[in-house]
């Protein structure tokens, strides 16, 4: 290239692409429809909260008064929710929150010795068990309410703490179900730990009991908050076992608790139902931000192999 090219080629104009005018209708057709449908998402799934909020501050006690939202805002629902001796809500809220912290624990210590010994451990019958568990849980927990309240009934006749009305009772049907899809989860995740670190405590001496408990368990600490996170929320919400289990008004959990509220028709009280509804989701809010570090984590480590 000659002197006169390259000073020809550094002095021509340099050409500059114009820019599409940016329409209204080009917007929406790029991205602003994306903004809609985000909206009209958030709207679906907030309206319901705040709807059920603005209830629980009504005093009138009734739905249609509550359909104007904020109208109206006084706390007595949540003073008198207290203040009430057949329906003991302070006792149903910590039965709730005692049957949901020791559900949870016995979940995720269950869930995880049996995904370490499906994970590190080689066995006949292992790839069947592990896919039995994932077959078990095809079927819902509702089959078996009759089974489970004669099987409890026959228990109470020998172990009356183990029987109907008992809360253990209902602690150790609900870790009955604790295997399943959250022992599958968890050996997903157990999965993703190198078994090299497993052989080297090995070499050091180490048991498998003392692998499990001293390195392991501290390695996979994203996927046991899951689990407890979840087997938590879903025993706070359960109600058709727990309402079979448990019939005195002391012994008797959230769900099942609130349900008295709008069960009679004389005397249904929607707005005292709702404030026990708001009250009842904070422990479960409360717990979830405080292992919103680990969730993601452990769902996406936990779902692959």
């Amino acid at each position: 290239m000659t002197a006169e090219t390259l000073m020809t080629a550094e002095t021509a104009p340099r050409v500059i692409p114009l820019k599409r005018k940016l329409t209204p209708g080009r917007w929406f057709r790029e991205t602003g429809w994306r903004h809609v449908v985000g909206i009209v998402v958030v709207a679906f799934a907030v309206f319901p909260l705040l709807y059920v909020l603005s209830a629980s501050l009504n005093p009138t006690g009734t739905l249609v008064g509550s359909n104007a939202l904020f109208r109206s805002i006084d706390f007595s629902n949540y003073v008198d929710l207290f203040n009430l001796p057949q329906q003991p809500f302070a006792a149903w809220f910590m039965n709730s929150i005692v049957i949901g912290l020791v559900t949870a624990v016995g979940t995720v210590f269950l869930g995880a010795l049996a995904a370490y010994a499906f994970s590190r451990m080689r066995f006949t019958g292992r790839r069947v068990g592990l896919l039995s568990l994932l077959l078990v849980q095809m079927f819902p927990q509702l089959l078996g309410v009759v089974a489970i309240f004669l099987l409890l009934s026959a228990i109470g006749d020998i172990f009356p703490i183990l029987g109907l009305g008992s809360q253990l009772g209902l602690i150790l049907v609900y870790l009955g179900g604790a295997l399943g899809v959250n022992t599958y989860l968890m050996y997903g995740f157990f999965n993703t730990v190198p078994v090299s670190i497993d052989e080297a405590a090995k070499i050091d001496g180490a048991s498998h009991a003392q692998i499990f408990f001293t390195i392991i368990l501290r390695l996979v600490a994203p996927i046991l908050a899951v689990v407890g996170l979840l087997s938590f929320v879903a025993t706070m919400s359960e109600f058709v076992v727990a309402s079979v289990v448990l019939q005195e008004p002391a012994r008797q959990t959230l769900a099942v608790g609130l349900y008295t509220f709008v069960s009679q028709e004389t005397s249904k009280n929607w707005t005292m139902f709702a404030a026990g509804a708001v009250l009842s989701a904070i422990p479960v809010m409360a717990l979830f931000l405080y292992l919103q570090k680990y969730i993601v984590g452990g769902l996406t480590a936990g779902s692959v192999k």
